[in-house]
C-alpha cells in the first residue's frame, strides 16, 4: 500500500539535502579548503619518486614498479581532491601516502632485497621531501575527514 504523494525516494533525497545518508562515500563534493594543499602534497609525494624510479627499476624491479604505481596514484588522487573531494577520495589519499611512508621507513629499517644499502639512509634528500609530503597528505586527510565528520552530525534547522 502506498500513501499518495510519497515518493519512496523521498527520504533519500533529504538526507541527500543534509549532506548524510549512504551516498556521503561517493556523493557530493565536499569542496573543502583543504582540496588544494592536499592536491600539491600528492604532486610533489609522486614528482619525488620519478628521478630514482630508473634507478631503481634497474636495481630492485619491485621497488621500480611500486615507484610507478605510486606516482600515477598520487596523479591520479591530485586531479580527483580537487574535481571530486569525496571521504572515498580523502580516503584513498590518506591511505596511500601512509603506505608509501610505511614503506620508506621499512626500507631504511630492514634490508629489503635488492635495496639494502638503504637501511639506515633516513636523510636521503628526495627519501625526506617524499616523506614530508606524503606525511602532510595524510595530516591533511585526517583534518578535512574531521571537519567533514564534524559537521555532518550537526543538526540540520
Amino acid at each position: 500500500m502506498t500513501t499518495p504523494g510519497y515518493t519512496p525516494v523521498e527520504p533519500l533525497q533529504q538526507l541527500r539535502a543534509r549532506g548524510t545518508g549512504p551516498h556521503r562515500m561517493t556523493g557530493r563534493p565536499w569542496r573543502s579548503a583543504l582540496r588544494w594543499p592536499a592536491a600539491l602534497a600528492l604532486v610533489v609525494a609522486g614528482a619525488t619518486h620519478l628521478p630514482v624510479t630508473p634507478e631503481h627499476l634497474k636495481e630492485a624491479p619491485y621497488i621500480g614498479v611500486a615507484f610507478i604505481v605510486l606516482m600515477a596514484a598520487c596523479g591520479v588522487l591530485a586531479v580527483a581532491i580537487t574535481a571530486w573531494d569525496t571521504t572515498v577520495v580523502w580516503w584513498l589519499s590518506g591511505v596511500t601516502c601512509a603506505l608509501a611512508v610505511a614503506a620508506y621507513g621499512l626500507s631504511r629499517t630492514f634490508a629489503l632485497p635488492q635495496i639494502g644499502d638503504d637501511v639506515g639512509n633516513w636523510l636521503e634528500p628526495l627519501g625526506v621531501a617524499a616523506v614530508s609530503a606524503e606525511l602532510l597528505t595524510v595530516v591533511l586527510t585526517a583534518l578535512a575527514l574531521h571537519h567533514h565528520r564534524s559537521r555532518a552530525v550537526l543538526p540540520t534547522p
